[in-house]
This record gives structure tokens, sequence and C-alpha cells, in this order.
């Protein structure tokens, strides 16, 4: 049958993540890579989207307008109302009924996928898969649910509804909301695997994410299935290889107490039960892969990552019927940082008692008052600086996570779920400790080292010294051994929040190519034309400012590009206040960007009042962007409400727009001429406009290409004659964070690439190496007219 909601694995490649969320893109991709992928299919985000968009609640809304209403009044930092008012979408998701259109496709997808097997029914896992996670800038892993021995086609479709439910979990929102994800973009594809019955199972990391020695793979491995590696509920054995070589250069034997197995009496789903009388008291402290099979995994790895071209994350199993080794999931890693030199660190702490060791997770040095806690629900007892100290760090606990100075935990391994959400947050952890919750009491004090898996008694003052002054010689940057890359083309940075300038000013970026005005602006709580007509200008000038002084004090001097309002009708419509908001066919091509702020300057001189607070407290490494430019017009009257508030263009901050309308790069000189300093390129909406092209649209999402010749031709001409004027040429759309496109662009001339904070390390090098590309070639080509001149 012709499917509208489900595309099995052979139909996926990597660029399919708006359509299934980068878990199942990245399965599809392997998949035609002759990766060993277990077969499966996607049940399609658009299927969740046609679910909330069309299922109506009792009051006549649709789900997704209800679900909106419900977020739009919660407060995230608030344990309790969060976890309340998610619980509730939740249960109101599982409780309407599936669409039948998208019930009869997953009945037929999971007979077929049965009929592969010559069986009426298989045993599948139903996995999420968020349309922003497993994406290089972002690290969703486990944040929605995944169940395991799935049998029979009701099950499956109960599963699916499950994980789209999954997607409002207090810890997926929360989380989302902190890395600045838009909750009403953000859509749920449920992967549909056929079960991998492990014998062995775990996780590897194709770089070292504790060393961050990219020559190093860490595998880790326990009995049956991954979930107790990934959720943290056993220490697993490690091994670390050396790539190239192979050689096993390390060998940690743990002791794994439990393991994870289809449940032996319902068949289905899963039980946790003890190593030791599943399979027999040696097993426990018994290594877990042969030295043959270490190296097996370790050269998948080492395949998957070169066919990616990044550092992966991977869960891996060997079957127990078939032998086989068989690859479950892979996605970047997105937290690997430059290692902290601990030399000296321990030479100082040779005397400070050391009360527990474990495996250092997360590295750092995090000190203060410990608070044990054993449940989710206990969140609320950790505070600012504490020393979160649990038997495994739940994802639940992720609010409480974000709060604490380091976290340690009984069980658990570096490349559990914890592990990884502590190093995205920059927070010490160390796991895997076996008695934390026993000889830790809340109250004492302790130092945590996440380098090297140690925690000592009180507060060892060398340690935490030496980590302030590490901080403090380095203006909050990243130590770097050695000599750092420079390159002509600068490398900025785009940044979401100002509560991440700090982490995204550690990346040694040349200053900010895009700091969002949505976040803090939409932070409020409700409409901000409503807040300004309520006498409350000022508060929302405070607000701005304090968010825009944050990130230019954290960049000082470096360059700091923010990007006036540029929110669509449909996000301003969710908010209090905001009953009044047009109802647009396609917001995208609508009221929004300088458009809206030139018809409400009220708000723009709110954003203007802003900036030139900040620039009056000295701050003057400031520029003004304006969005979906089209006419010099806009830019004129955008001036004249600057100068009306007292904020002087190219005195006292650069002026520029954005380039991501067509008719934007046909009339560049036009705009040149009204008076710009810089230009940056907005590649998503220039690509969708110049194509005609709806990125949301899925059908026919794999036609949008940043790479295609009219955009290209589009971006060279404005780099051209910017180039003649003086203008800067930048890009801070997410075609920046991509390196083929990096390279396109360093040979266009372009004078900085702003890409995505995870990305600024891969895009300097692949921009430096670019660049002595063209020097080697233009110097190989002098040579060879100097040869043929001499001949």
């Amino acid at each position: 049958m012709a499917y509208r909601f489900i595309r099995w694995f052979e139909e996926l490649r990597k660029e399919d993540v708006p359509l299934v969320g980068g878990k199942g893109a990245n399965l599809g991709e392997m998949t035609n890579a002759g990766i060993p992928v277990p077969p499966g299919f996607c049940v399609t985000a658009e299927a969740y989207k046609y679910f909330v968009e069309n299922v109506r609640v009792e009051d006549g809304r649709t789900l997704q307008e209800w679900i909106m209403d419900i977020i739009s009044r919660t407060n995230v930092d608030d344990s309790k109302q969060l976890q309340e008012n998610t619980a509730k979408i939740r249960e109101k998701i599982i409780s309407l009924e599936m669409p039948e259109e998208i019930a009869k496709e997953i009945e037929q997808a999971y007979k077929e996928l049965s009929q592969r097997f010559g069986k009426d029914e298989v045993y599948v896992a139903v996995r999420s898969s968020a349309t922003a996670e497993d994406l290089p800038e972002a690290s969703f892993a486990g944040q929605q649910e995944t169940f395991l021995d799935v049998l029979g086609a009701d099950d499956v479709k109960d599963k699916v509804k499950r994980c789209w439910a999954s997607l409002w979990t207090a810890r997926a929102t929360f989380y989302r909301a902190k890395q600045g994800f838009d909750h009403s973009k953000v859509y749920l594809s449920a992967v549909v695997q056929k079960m991998v019955n492990s014998k062995t199972s775990g996780v590897m990391f194709t770089a070292n994410p504790v060393t961050n020695d990219r020559n190093e793979i860490m595998i880790n491995a326990s009995w049956g299935l991954g979930e107790a590696v990934v959720s943290g509920a056993v220490t697993p054995d490690e091994y670390i290889v050396e790539k190239g070589t192979w050689k096993i250069k390390e060998k940690f034997i743990a002791k794994k107490e439990v393991m994870i197995v289809r449940n032996p009496e319902t068949g289905k789903g899963t039980v946790k039960v003890p190593v030791a009388e599943y399979l027999g008291p040696e097993y426990v402290e018994k290594q877990v892969l042969t030295d043959e099979q270490i190296i097996e995994v370790a050269k998948m790895g080492a395949k998957i990552e070169e066919h990616y071209g990044w550092p992966q994350d991977i869960e891996w199993a060997y079957d127990k019927d078939d032998g086989k080794l068989y690859i479950v999931q892979s996605r970047p890693i997105t937290t690997l940082k430059e290692a902290e030199s601990a030399v000296t660190e321990a030479a100082e702490s040779e005397e400070a008692e050391i009360v527990l060791k474990g495996l250092g997770a997360s590295p750092g040095i995090g000190a203060g008052r410990v608070v044990v806690i054993f449940d989710a629900s206990e969140i609320d007892k950790v505070k600012e600086g504490d020393v979160l100290v649990t038997t495994m760090t739940n994802p639940d606990m992720v609010p409480a996570m974000k709060r604490a100075s380091a976290i340690v935990t009984d069980e658990g391994g570096r490349t559990s779920h914890a592990a990884i959400v502590s190093r995205e947050l920059g927070i010490p952890a160390v796991v895997g400790t076996k008695e934390a919750t026993k000889k830790l009491k809340t109250g004492d004090y302790v130092t945590v080292d996440g380098t090297r898996g140690v925690v000592y008694k009180g507060i060892v003052k060398s340690l935490v010294e030496k980590k302030e002054e590490a901080a403090a010689a380095a203006g909050g940057q990243v130590v770097v051994a050695g000599a750092p890359l420079i390159t002509a083309t600068k490398v900025k940075v785009n940044v979401s929040m100002p509560e991440v300038a700090e982490r995204a000013a550690a990346t040694g970026a040349d200053g900010v190519g895009l700091l969002r005005a949505e976040h803090m602006i939409l932070s409020i709580g409700q409409h901000p034309v409503k807040f300004i007509k309520e006498g409350k200008e000022e508060e929302l000038v405070e607000k701005l400012a304090e968010g825009i002084r944050t990130v230019a004090a954290a960049f000082y001097p470096r360059p700091v590009w923010y990007r006036t309002l540029d929110a669509p009708t449909n996000e301003f419509r969710e908010m209090p206040g905001g009953e009044d908001e047009p109802e647009e066919r396609n917001p995208m091509l609508g009221w929004r960007g300088i458009r809206r702020s030139l018809d409400q300057p009220e708000l723009l001189k709110a954003e203007f009042k802003a900036i030139k607070k900040v620039v009056e407290e000295g701050y003057n490494n400031i520029g003004v962007m304006l969005p979906l430019v089209g006419h010099p017009e806009q830019i004129r009257k955008a001036k004249e409400i600057a100068l009306e508030v007292g904020l002087v263009p190219h005195k006292d901050v650069e002026w520029g727009v954005m380039i991501e309308v067509p008719a934007a790069a046909l009339i560049i000189e036009d705009l040149i001429k009204e008076g710009i300093d810089f230009i940056s390129f907005g590649t998503n909406d220039l690509t969708q406009y110049t194509l005609a092209i709806d990125r949301d649209n899925d059908r026919i999402a794999y036609l949008y290409d940043e790479t295609h010749p009219a955009v290209l031709k589009l971006i060279e001409h404005v780099i051209k004659v910017c180039k003649k004027h003086g203008v800067e040429t930048s890009i801070c759309g997410q075609a920046g964070s991509d390196p083929k496109m990096a390279k396109i662009l360093v040979r266009l001339g372009i004078d900085s690439i702003s890409a995505n904070p995870d990305a600024v390390e891969l895009i300097r090098k692949v921009v430096a190496q670019e660049e002595q590309k063209i020097i080697f070639e233009a110097a190989r080509k002098k040579l060879f007219e100097e040869d043929e001149l001499e001949f």
C-alpha cells in the first residue's frame, strides 16, 4: 500500500530529520551505508502533527491549541507545577483515540515487517525520535520514551501513542525550554525496529568524552539489553581502544549486579533481574566482551564515524540468537570540550582526604553542601551550588542538576544519559562510586573532581582556588593546549539565550554572529505589546538590557550582533494577550521581522532603548541587525526610530541587515547606499524563499538545499558587491554549521561564519583547512606558470 505516515529505513537519509527526527534519519542513513542495523520503519512526525492538529478536546479546541495554552502558563523552574501540567498533557494524549488513517498504516507496516522474518508477529522496539532530537547542537538523549520487546499491532499502536505523550515529560519540556527550542515546532516520530534479543550490549563513544582524545574509542558493555547502561541502572565494563592500532589500552571490569531482559513471564516488556540468578554468580565480575569482540565493536564505531565525519555516540548489541553485532542507534557527540590539565591539581591534592572514588564522567571541580536524594520528587531540596548525590541520576532530575555545583552517583557509567547531560551542562560529575548515598550525608561538605573521578572530604581550597584562578586567567574561555587555529575568515557563534553566553564564549568564537531577541522577549510571559500598553515598558527594557549585557560582557571586546525581534504571528498568538494576533495562512511569509517592527514601533523602541542602556555602560561591541529586510525604506525608518530614543547608528552601534529574501540580495547595492556596516545571510529563509519550498512541509522537505545553484548565486552576488563597498559579510543560518557549506563560503570570500556552539570547533578546523588549501593551490599555480615561462 502507499503510505502517508510511514517511511521504511531504506527510504530515509540523514537529511530526513524534519520528517523522522534525528534517530530515524540516522537509522536510515546507516542502513543505506551498509551498517548492520535491525530493519524497521518510522511513524513520521507528520503523523504526530496530524494527530495534535486534527483531534479535538472537550471544549472544541485542537489538542495542539490545548497543549500550547497549558505550556504558556507553566513556569518550567517550578518543579511541582511543571510535573503536574506535563502529566495532564500526557494523560490527555494517551486517552484520545488515534486517527484511523494513522492506525491502519501502522498495522500494515508492522505486518510487513513481521512477514520479512516469516512470522505473524515479531518483537520490536518502539523509540521516540523528536525532530529536534540528536542534532549536532542538542543532546536530547533519553528525553523521550523507549519501549522494548513490544509484540502485536495493538501494542505497537499503544506504544507509538505513549511515545507521542513522552514528548511532554517534565524533563523533556524543561530541557527544550532551557535549550531555547520552540515547543510548538518540535514534533515526534516513532521508530519501530526489529528487537535485538541482546546477549550483551552497550554504548560506545568514538572519541573519549572525558579526556576528549579523538584517537580513543570508549566502549561500555553489560549483560542483557542496553537500557541498563543508558539509564545508569548498572555500572558497566569500560574498555578504551586506540584507533588505527586497535590496541586495547585500558579495561575496567565492573561488578554488574543487575541486567535487563525480556519479561520471561509475560513475554512482553522488560524486567530487571539479578545477574547472579539469571546467568550465574561468575558473570557478575566476568569481562562482558571478548578482546576480539571489543576490537570488532571499535572498528564498527570507526566506520560509522568516518561515514558521518564527526565523533559518534553509538548504541550496539550482540544478538544471542545469531551471535551477530548490530547497531541500533547513532548520533553525534555534542559535548566534546578541550581537556583540562589535572597534573598540577593532582599534585596539590595529595594530602586531601579522599572519601569516594568512581568514574570521572564530566570534567572539572565542584564543591559545596551535599544533598542526598533518592527520587525525582525530592529535587526541590537541591539548592543553587549544592552537590547532588543520588543512586543514579535520573533524567527527571535535570532541573536539580542544573542548580548543582557537582553530581555524584552510586551507579552508572561514563556513557549513561546522566553523564552525557552533566557534560552538556558543564557540571562536574563522578559516577559509579557504589556507596555515595551511604558514605555521604546531607549537610556534609565535599569537593568533587570530575576529571579524576574522586570525591574529597570538605572544601579543598587548593583545588577550588586553582579552578577560580584558571577561569579568571582565561577570561571565561577554555584553556587550549598548544597554539590555537588562526583563520582569516572569522568563526563566530549563534546565541539563543543569555544563560549560555559564558559557555558560548568558551568556544573561543570570534564574536556572536546572531543574538536572538525572541527568547528574551517571549520569556516575559505575555505579549510584549500588551506589556507596554499596561505601562511596563521600563520593565521590558530592563529585561532586554539584562540579556544583551550578559552576552556583550561574556564576549567583550568581541562583536555581538543583536537581531531585532523576528517572531511570526503564530508564536505571539499563543502568549497571554495574543488574542488579537491576526490569523495567517503562512506566518513565515507574513507579518514578522522588520515588517512587524515598523508597524509596532513601540516594541522596536523598547529594543533600541535596551541597547542604548547597555552601550552607555561602556559595551561598544554591539551591532544591530534587522531581519527580513526587502527595501531600503525599511532601513531608513528603523534608523529614524533609533535616533528618536538617542541611539545613533554607525556611531553608537554597527548597523546591519539580514539577507533572507531574494529581493534583498538582488538590490544589495541600494541597501548599501542607505547605509549599512554589515550583512548576514539567513540561509534558512533565503533557501525556502528562493526555491519556493516550505521547509516545514514534509512532502517537499527533501528538495530543500542551501547549496542549490540559485541560492549560491545570490550569496556570491551579495559578497562581491559588499567587498566592493567595504561592507562586512557573514552567515548565521543553519548552513553556517555545515562543513560542506563552510568550504563553499570560504572560497566565495565571506568575512565570517557564525555557527551553533557545538559546531564552532569543527567549522574553525574546516575553515583553516580550506584556507590552507587555497593558499597551496595558488602557490602551485604560480610555480607551474613560472616553470612554463622558463621552459
